[in-house]
């Protein structure tokens, strides 16, 4: 094996070892990676061609598509989505255009369905769509690394957040959390400017349920970034609007409903 595979295949090995340990250097992770790319560049191996035939290079092409997951997945676990995002486009390559060169890695629907869940996060619904179309219709049914996203967009639509808060529990890989934490954040927005509006002040007790909050502490955080005042003798949080005045719109309805079923929720 020439020496340069040789050496790509021993920072791959590296990689893999440390990155599924259980409790992964993500420092290390990211040197290995970037000393990966750097050898399979200067090999010209950094993206696969069509004209190779060489077993050992379509081998090193092969390496390089997994090692894209890993860095997809080091994107997540460091909270990089810019990074995410481009090496998911780098991964697509290899998915469409290179697909009658190179079986597609294990690690493809997981990785797609976790772009999915940042289109998502990132409402970037359009988008969403769009790469739905481009996955076998089979795999929107059948597959759990594609499904969770499908559902997720579908309580969206149909405003049902608790099923969106109880996904989380359900995600088919932990990295999907993640997306979901930043999806809970633009829902929690939402609802809180809706109670805003809606009410004067609520019990911190219900202002936790209604939030997703399961201790009383996030929401005392989450009400100090609202610049609500918080009441502790009376446990309550008392909203404020520009000129400290309620403002009385239909979203009391739709809060009100909410918090009850919250409640019933909770005691079933």
């Amino acid at each position: 094996m020439p020496s340069g595979i040789q050496q790509a295949s021993q920072l791959y090995n590296t990689l893999k070892a440390e990155f599924t340990s259980a409790s992964p250097d993500l420092n290390k992770c990211g040197s290995y990676l970037a000393k990966l790319k750097i050898a399979l560049s200067e090999m010209q191996l950094l993206l696969p061609r069509e004209e190779l035939t060489n077993p050992e290079e379509l081998l090193i092409a092969r390496m390089e598509n997994l090692s894209e997951c890993f860095t997809a997945y080091w994107s997540v676990h460091v909270k990089d989505i810019p990074s995410f995002e481009r090496y998911i486009a780098q991964l697509n390559t290899y998915y469409t255009d290179y697909s009658s060169l190179l079986k597609p890695s294990d690690q493809m629907y997981p990785l797609t369905g976790l772009n999915l869940l940042r289109l998502l996060s990132q409402n970037r619904i359009a988008e969403f769509h769009t790469a739905l179309e481009n996955i076998e219709p089979e795999q929107l049914l059948e597959n759990p690394f594609i499904k969770h996203p499908v559902h997720l967009e579908q309580y969206l639509m149909e405003g049902s957040y608790n099923k969106v808060w109880n996904s989380r529990e359900q995600v088919p890989a932990p990295e999907y959390r993640f997306f979901i934490d930043i999806l809970m954040g633009t829902i929690r927005s939402e609802i809180a400017s809706c109670s805003e509006k809606a009410y004067s002040s609520l019990p911190l007790v219900d202002a936790a349920t209604l939030l997703f909050y399961n201790n009383l502490n996030d929401v005392l955080n989450f009400a100090m970034e609202r610049e609500w005042k918080v009441n502790p003798t009376e446990k309550k949080i008392y909203f404020t609007t520009k000129d400290d005045n309620l403002v009385e719109i239909p979203h009391a309805n739709i809060t009100k409903q909410a918090l009850n079923y919250a409640h019933t929720k909770n005691t079933i």
